[in-house]
């Protein structure tokens, strides 16, 4: 063996061997960053606290504040992020959020500062900025990627859209409705208008890492045209997935036009070949997406309703939706809500 393959050798080695410290190093960086934001967020809350007294009893004026912020500028140098606005910004994270402490404390402390500055700015109901503070929680959002789900509705489609699943998956997986969604958006291909199955297919795996942020934090890629051998004969699933939480394989098929009912017959194929063949004994039953361009929610109804295998049926979107409009049928949803609960 080559001087040189031995070096490469012991270089795979070491690797193997010092992976559990690399492993400890990896975790005490991520409790040492999260204490540093829990202790910045505790900190911004106490300063916008003083500053919201202050003002509310008007021992202070605006341009105390400012004060407030030259004086921290003069004698604390090395300071930063206490400027006049960032303080009145503050004073405002405080004040929305006061009284619902109890609610979302925890979830504040595990949201960096700047996603919380854009979740404060850009939601305007207490549920909108709850279900963006979990989710950014959740999902360990960058600040890019919480703007997109901003920009995407992700709230009001989650509130008017709920994903369409059978009977079979709500009863075998309850958590899986928090899991899937309606529709999944995948703008950042920038398929055109009259794309083929392989383009979209091709597509995703070109931008998987973007395909698995959408899809959510625990889902984890097994493979693309998976086989399955059935009898003697051969068969490939377009996309196979893997969910931590769920702890089951999660099968996608990919359609470039609008649902079938007929698409439902091959996907319970796949998951009884998944289920006879692949799932390890620990293991949940496999669930099945049908990743569609568009479909109709009466047809999918329908079709869900004698489904006995775990699947779900879903769109994908290549624009980001119409924000206003979203807006606008969530307004809507929640007064005939409002109208239900009254005649109760």
């Amino acid at each position: 063996m080559s001087t040189e393959s031995q070096d490469a050798t012991a270089s795979v080695t070491a690797d193997t061997r010092f992976a559990e410290v690399i492993a400890l190093i990896q975790t005490a960086r991520q409790r040492a960053a999260q204490a540093v934001n829990t202790q910045l967020i505790e900190l911004h809350w106490q300063v916008g606290a003083y500053i919201s007294r202050k003002l509310e009893a008007a021992e202070w004026g605006d341009g105390v504040v400012s004060q407030l912020a030259d004086h921290l500028a003069l004698t604390q140098p090395g300071l930063r992020g206490f400027t006049r606005r960032n303080l009145f910004r503050m004073r405002q994270f405080y004040e929305v959020y006061r009284g619902h402490e109890e609610k979302v404390s925890a979830l504040l402390s595990q949201v960096p500062w700047t996603q919380n500055l854009i979740i404060l700015s850009q939601c305007k109901l207490p549920e909108e900025r709850e279900f963006y503070l979990r989710m950014a929680a959740q999902e360990k959002w960058s600040s890019r990627e919480l703007e997109r789900q901003l920009k995407a509705a992700l709230f009001e489609r989650s509130v008017t859209q709920p994903a369409k699943a059978s009977a079979a998956l709500t009863q075998a997986h309850p958590a899986a409705l928090e899991v899937f969604r309606d529709a999944y958006m995948i703008e950042f291909l920038g398929l055109p208008g009259g794309h083929a199955e392989a383009d979209l297919h091709q597509g995703l795996l070109g931008r998987l890492k973007d395909f698995l942020v959408e899809l959510g934090r625990d889902f984890c890629f097994v493979g693309s045209h998976y086989p399955l051998q059935v009898g003697g004969r051969d068969f490939a699933l377009d996309l196979l997935f893997f969910h931590r939480g769920l702890n089951c394989l999660v099968a996608i098929e990919l359609k470039v036009g609008r649902f079938e009912p007929e698409y439902l017959g091959k996907l319970d194929f796949y998951l009884e070949a998944l289920d006879r063949n692949e799932r390890k004994a620990h293991e949940n039953p496999a669930i099945g997406v049908l990743l569609c361009a568009s479909k109709d929610d009466e047809v999918v109804e329908y079709a869900l309703n004698r489904s006995l295998s775990p699947a779900l049926i879903a769109e994908y979107q290549t624009r980001l939706p119409d924000k206003a409009l979203l807006q606008a049928k969530l307004q809507e949803f929640y007064a005939l809500d409002a109208e239900r609960t009254a005649t109760i």
